[in-house]
């Protein structure tokens, strides 16, 4: 069965995974948390088996592993297969900028907004804010110049970075991420493309040099799945 009601709400499988992919962007799902289906099936009020549908999407695209006899864990990505994820990143976000146009006002507005939002919870030390901020401005470029495909594909190289990031990242340096963003943002305003592609580049090859092979934990986290899921389906619609 594809989808179930819950209240007037229909919950799909594509809904639990892009859920699923909300946690992990926003660091509350970290590498190694377990995925239990039942605890989801009862959070969502569905079927075991469309969450183990939603899983085996998620699986499919690298976000979690199943363990034989065991059940479903958020993956942790190999130290190799974080380089690859900034690898990836480093071609496509910035021959996007190469091919877009100047943004609209309004897409400039919403960027520049967007920056705005990184700094507040960098000076309010919020860490969960600040790290799903930094992390969805590069979903937010991509929206506002408007490449729907490109935007999709960024949303899981962007998940994979964070998942990479908890296990590999050095230190944060929220601030210097936050100046990146706002220079690619001006050098997109005054239409220098080719200046906001090379900032681009040089703003992923730091995030890549912060990758620290000797920070990977062996340690697995209690499973925070029902505590986090519960959170978000409670909290107010924004």
């Amino acid at each position: 069965m594809e989808s179930h009601a819950e209240g007037n709400a229909v919950i799909t499988k594509t809904k639990i995974a892009e859920r699923l992919i909300e946690s992990i962007l926003t660091g509350r799902l970290r590498p190694g948390v377990r995925l239990g289906e039942q605890d989801i099936a009862d959070m969502f009020e569905v079927s075991r088996t469309l969450v183990r549908e939603a899983l085996i999407q998620l699986q499919a695209r690298g976000f979690v592993e199943v363990r034989s006899r065991v059940g479903w864990y958020v993956a942790e990505p190999s130290f190799e297969e974080a380089q690859e994820t900034y690898a990836a990143r480093r071609v496509v976000e910035p021959g996007m900028l190469r091919d877009a146009g100047r943004p609209l006002q309004s897409a400039l507005k919403r960027l520049r907004q967007h920056i705005a939002q990184e700094q507040e919870s960098i000076a309010a030390d919020d860490a969960t804010a600040r790290s799903s901020l930094l992390a969805d401005f590069h979903i937010c470029l991509a929206e506002c110049l408007g490449n729907r495909f490109l935007s999709s594909m960024i949303v899981d190289l962007s998940a994979r970075s964070m998942l990479a990031a908890a296990l590999y990242h050095s230190k944060s340096e929220a601030q210097v991420s936050n100046d990146d963003h706002a220079a690619i943002v001006e050098a997109l305003a005054e239409g220098d493309n080719a200046r906001a592609e090379q900032l681009m580049i040089a703003h992923i090859d730091a995030l890549k040099s912060r990758l620290d092979e000797g920070l990977a934990s062996n340690g697995r986290e209690r499973d925070r799945l029902r505590s986090i899921l519960i959170a978000e389906q409670t909290a107010p619609a924004k």
